[in-house]
C-alpha cells in the first residue's frame, strides 16, 4: 500500500538527513491536519520539509506531474490537496480514519499500535500529533490510521512538530527509575521549570516538558501497576509532585482490564486537569467497572494454525523449568489457561514461548500459544484492526506492550465528559 524505499537519486530538501519514516510522518501529518506547527524559522523549515516530502512521495510512486523545478511550496501543497482522492488516498483509505466532525483534539505520545487513538476517536477526538520510536509499531500505526508517527520524542526536533494548541495529551509512557537526588524543592526554579531538577533524563521528563510548554486542558497517562510502589513509592511521588507543580489537579486509580477482556491486567490510570482553566472544580469520576464475565474461549479462533502448537522440545522444556522452580519453592512456570476464566497478563516477550498464556488442546496434544489475532482480541482490538504490516513476532510484541482498548475508552469517556461539562 505504501512505498518501501526512497530513490536516493533525487535530492532531499530537508534540513539535514531525513529518514523515510520522518518524511512519511511529515507528509501524513500535513495531509491529515493541513497545518504547520512551527513559527518563524521553524515554520519556514517545516514548509520546505512538507513540500519535499510531497515531491519525494510522488517521485517514488511515479506520479510526479512533470518537472517540479521552480514550483513554489503553495503549488506543491495544492497538488497534495487535489490528490486526496487519488495518489494520496492510501493515507485516508484505512480501517480507522479521523472522525468527520471532531469534537476535540489530542496528541498520542508513545503511541505503540494506537490503543489511545482508538479510544479517543471513539469519543469524537482528532489526533493532531503522534510519536512512537519503534519503526515496526510505526508501520502498524500507519496501516490503521494513515499516519506515520514521528520518532524519538526526547529530541527537540521532534517536539517542534507538536502543534501549539490541543485539548488532551495521551501517553502510555515507559516507567524508568528516577534519580531522587538533586536540588531541594526550595532551590527549584519555580513551577514551570522546577520539575526538571527531579526528572531530567527520564521519559517522564519529556511528557512533563510537553505539558509545561503546551498546557493542554487535560492529560491521560497510563503505566504499570508497580509504578505506585516502585522505589518505595518515591517514583510515583515525584510524578505526582511534578504534575501538581505544573498546576494540574490529579485523579489516579489502579484498574484491571479483566472487566472488559478475559485478561488480568492491572494498570494505573492518571488523569489531570489544568487548574488555570478548571480551578480544581472539574467533575470527573473513573468509570465503575462491570464484574468480569469474560472467558478466554470467547477470543479464540475456531481453527487456529497448527504452527501455534508447542513443539515436543519446547513443551518439555517448559515443564522441566516449572518443576525445577517448584522444587525451590518459586512460583515460576508456565500458565495453562482455564478456558472459562481469564488469562495472565500478556507480555511483550510472549512471542518467545507463549509460556504465560498457554491454551490446552485436549488429552495427548501439546498446548498452543495464542495467535497474534487472538492477542489483539485479548487487548480489546476489533477484528478489522490490521496486523499485516509487520511480522508475527512484531505483532506479538506490540500487543504485549499495548493498552486494554475498552478500558482506556471507558476512562477517556469520563475525561471527555468532564471537559464538555465544564465548558
Amino acid at each position: 500500500m505504501f512505498p518501501e524505499s526512497v530513490d536516493e537519486q533525487r535530492g532531499i530538501h530537508f534540513y539535514g538527513a531525513a529518514s523515510l519514516e520522518t518524511q512519511m510522518a511529515v507528509l501524513s501529518h500535513f495531509l491529515h491536519n493541513g497545518e504547520i506547527a512551527g513559527v518563524g524559522d521553524d515554520a519556514i523549515r517545516q514548509r520546505h520539509e512538507i513540500a519535499a516530502s510531497i515531491l519525494d512521495f510522488l517521485y517514488r510512486k511515479k506520479a510526479l506531474p512533470g518537472d517540479s523545478d521552480g514550483w513554489t511550496d503553495e503549488e506543491i501543497f495544492r497538488i497534495a490537496e487535489d490528490g486526496r482522492q487519488g495518489v494520496f488516498s492510501c493515507f485516508f483509505d484505512v480501517p480507522f480514519p479521523d472522525p468527520k466532525n471532531p469534537k476535540f483534539t489530542f496528541i498520542d505520545l508513545f503511541a505503540g499500535m494506537g490503543g489511545f487513538r482508538l479510544a479517543m476517536q471513539a469519543h469524537g477526538g482528532k489526533c493532531v500529533f503522534s510519536s512512537e520510536w519503534n519503526k515496526f509499531a510505526q508501520q502498524t500505526y500507519l496501516a490503521n490510521f494513515g499516519e506515520m508517527p514521528f520518532g524519538d520524542i526526547t529530541q527537540e526536533i521532534t517536539k517542534k512538530y507538536i502543534p501549539q494548541n490541543f485539548d488532551i495529551l495521551c501517553a502510555g509512557f515507559p516507567c524508568q527509575p528516577f534519580s531522587i537526588a538533586g536540588v531541594s524543592k526550595k532551590k527549584s526554579l519555580g513551577r514551570e521549570t522546577g520539575f526538571k531538577d527531579k526528572t531530567q533524563g527520564t521519559l517522564f521528563f519529556d511528557v512533563a516538558d510537553i505539558i509545561s510548554r503546551h498546557r493542554p486542558k487535560a492529560f491521560f497517562l497510563e503505566n504499570v501497576k508497580n509504578l505506585v510502589s516502585h522505589d518505595k513509592g518515591n517514583t510515583f511521588r515525584v510524578i505526582r509532585e511534578t504534575l501538581e507543580e505544573l498546576d494540574y489537579s490529579l485523579h489516579y486509580r489502579v484498574m484491571d482490564g479483566q472487566a472488559f477482556v478475559p485478561q488480568h491486567r492491572e494498570r494505573i490510570m492518571i488523569v489531570g486537569f489544568d487548574r488555570e482553566r478548571f480551578h480544581g472544580a472539574e467533575v470527573f469520576e473513573f468509570p465503575k467497572l462491570p464484574k468480569s464475565r469474560h472467558a478466554i474461549r470467547d477470543i479464540l479462533l475456531p481453527h487456529p494454525d497448527p504452527k501455534y502448537t508447542l513443539t515436543d522440545k519446547l513443551w518439555q522444556y517448559l515443564q522441566d523449568y516449572a518443576k525445577h522452580h517448584q522444587e525451590k519453592g518459586n512460583g515460576f512456570g508456565f500458565g495453562m489457561t482455564d478456558l472459562d476464566g481469564v488469562s495472565r497478563t500478556l507480555s511483550a516477550r510472549y512471542y518467545k514461548d507463549g509460556s504465560e498464556i498457554l491454551i490446552p488442546q485436549g488429552e495427548g496434544v501439546n498446548p498452543r500459544r495464542l495467535a497474534p489475532r487472538e492477542c489483539a482480541r485479548l487487548m480489546g482490538y476489533p477484528d478489522n484492526y490490521d496486523l499485516s504490516a509487520v511480522s508475527e513476532v512484531q505483532a506479538y510484541r506490540q500487543c504485549g506492550n499495548s493498552v486494554i482498548v475498552p478500558l482506556i475508552t471507558a476512562v477517556s469517556g469520563q475525561l471527555v465528559k468532564a471537559l464538555f461539562n465544564h465548558e
